[in-house]
């Protein structure tokens, strides 16, 4: 996996907690692992690269913050 980038708060600061990086970085090893699984079994089953990229991409803009403040 790229180096994941440094992770910060809403107010700049940098999150330096070990634990919590640690956390951040088996979190996004373990999703890489997995739409890189789902990629390839598009793939194998000849679904077009393209849809398959837009479609996994698709699904990060539709997340939802549940912890979203003052909107």
């Amino acid at each position: 996996m790229k180096n994941l980038p440094t992770w910060v708060r809403d107010d700049k600061s940098v999150v330096a907690c070990t634990e919590k990086i640690k956390v951040m970085t088996d979190n996004f090893e373990e999703i890489q692992q997995m739409m890189q699984d789902a990629f390839e079994d598009g793939l194998l089953m000849e679904v077009n690269e393209a849809q398959m990229r837009a479609t996994l991409n698709s699904i990060v803009e539709e997340l939802i913050n549940p912890y979203k403040k003052g909107e």
